[in-house]
């Protein structure tokens, strides 16, 4: 009886922990809010993403000049998407500086690196990333930019720790979603969006930075907030 015993002990104890290991991570949202992301149609996406009367695209030139971007500086692009952005900070930083465009999105990534070395770009890196992980590498950029992206993160917490390992000391990260108020915003922004700014703001702030900066007037349908790493 005894030895039945420690026997049934032990595989309770192995079953304990290799529990972690086996468990899936549940995810922050619905992970088929990204099901149009696995194997995207380009050229579909750059018609929605790159066109007059988007508000991001509307005012694209506006939002790399408050990023802050520099000549000479490492810079991600996480959820990059088409590029639009990864372009724009490609020529700001300039041939001594790096742009990574960073997206889950394979199909995404080629695109981006393709179109930027059409246009004589050669600093734009491509990373596809995981679900749960920005797959740069650590100590990497000076400043991480995300649009209309947070609400995509499956697992934001980690997908955050990632991004916040991989700036560098007082890194800047810039976040640019959708507006998310009850009784104001749009139904589809009700249903499609997470989490709203004050929810984001302090979930970013969890991770290990500091709020620096809200521009609240440029946009109608997103905020724009800045943070630095702790």
């Amino acid at each position: 009886m005894t030895v039945l015993r420690v026997a049934f002990s032990s595989v309770l104890l192995l079953a304990v922990l290799a529990a972690p290991a086996v468990a899936q991570r549940k995810s922050a949202v619905d992970p088929k809010i990204n099901d149009s992301f696995k194997n995207p149609n380009v050229a579909d996406f750059v018609e929605r993403f790159e066109r007059e009367g988007r508000e991001i695209y509307d005012k694209r030139e506006q939002v790399v000049a408050a990023c802050g971007v520099r000549e000479g500086m490492a810079v991600a692009d996480v959820g990059a998407g088409t590029g639009l952005f990864s372009r724009l900070f490609a020529r700001q930083t300039g041939p001594q500086g790096k742009v990574y465009a960073v997206d889950i999105a394979k199909n995404f990534v080629e695109h981006i690196v393709k179109s930027s070395q059409e246009e004589g770009l050669s600093n734009v890196v491509g990373i596809t990333c995981k679900a749960d992980s920005s797959e740069l590498p650590a100590n990497s950029v000076d400043l991480v930019f995300i649009c209309d992206t947070y609400h995509h993160f499956e697992h934001p917490e980690s997908t955050m720790k990632s991004i916040h390992q991989a700036l560098r000391p007082g890194g800047i990260l810039c976040v640019i979603d959708f507006q998310r108020i009850e009784g104001v915003s749009s139904e589809w922004i009700l249903n499609h969006v997470r989490a709203g700014k004050e929810l984001v703001t302090k979930e970013i702030e969890d991770i290990g930075f500091e709020l620096t900066d809200e521009l609240n007037d440029m946009f109608q349908d997103n905020y724009f907030l800045k943070f630095r790493k702790r």
